[in-house]
């Protein structure tokens, strides 16, 4: 629970998705991460994270591959609406859309990968079944937590930005201050891997 209460850059995520679109839009947004989550979970059962951890150049292209997505997205929410108040009447992203964009976001996030394969395993013991499942079920719990943590992050923020999407120029303000919050996320992300690998 430490972990997941220290807001992070999927946290981070999920509530530009709901200062952005409003509370529902943002617990979509966490139910995609978390699918995200339950494919890192799935890969470290199966030993893949492993490999990708192990691998400079598969890391790395999945790290760059997860920027690009979040600077394209954060570009994309910039643009979104335009200039004119006649734009500012187009329909909101849709449910599934922002679902899948949440999947996506985690699953290129190596970072979250090497943390399921670091973190996990500590709290496994070899005499109490097999590790796989026992990695799984921790997996599964940690998830769990997750959305009851990120649920209660997006509900926040969707309710404190919710005067403010009332008027055009108040979606546009949060329009581009989500689309600067996601690009700044892809930056970050890119200096960070690299300053960790250059350590």
């Amino acid at each position: 629970m430490a972990l997941l209460i220290v807001p992070g850059p999927a946290v981070v995520y999920i509530v530009s998705r709901s200062v952005a679109h409003g509370h529902v839009a943002g617990l979509v947004s966490v139910l995609g991460i978390h699918v995200g989550s339950l494919v890192h979970v799935i890969a470290a059962v199966l030993g893949i994270t492993a490999i990708i951890a192990a691998s400079t150049t598969l890391f790395m292209i999945v790290k760059y591959a997860g920027v690009a997505y979040l600077i394209y997205l954060g570009v994309m929410q910039i643009r979104r609406r335009g200039g004119t108040e006649e734009v500012f009447d187009a329909p909101p992203e849709s449910a599934g859309r922002l679902f899948r964009q949440g999947i996506v976001v985690n699953v290129l996030n190596p970072k979250t990968a090497i943390f399921f394969l670091a973190f996990l395993p500590q709290f496994a013991q070899p005499g109490n079944g097999p590790m796989w499942l026992q990695i799984l079920i921790f997996g599964l719990g940690f998830i769990v937590l997750g959305v009851i943590s990120d649920g209660t992050y997006a509900l926040l923020a969707g309710k404190l930005s919710g005067r403010l999407r009332r008027t055009p120029k108040g979606r546009r303000r949060l329009d581009v201050a989500s689309g600067i919050v996601l690009i700044g996320l892809g930056v970050l992300a890119a200096l960070v891997g690299n300053v960790q690998r250059d350590g």
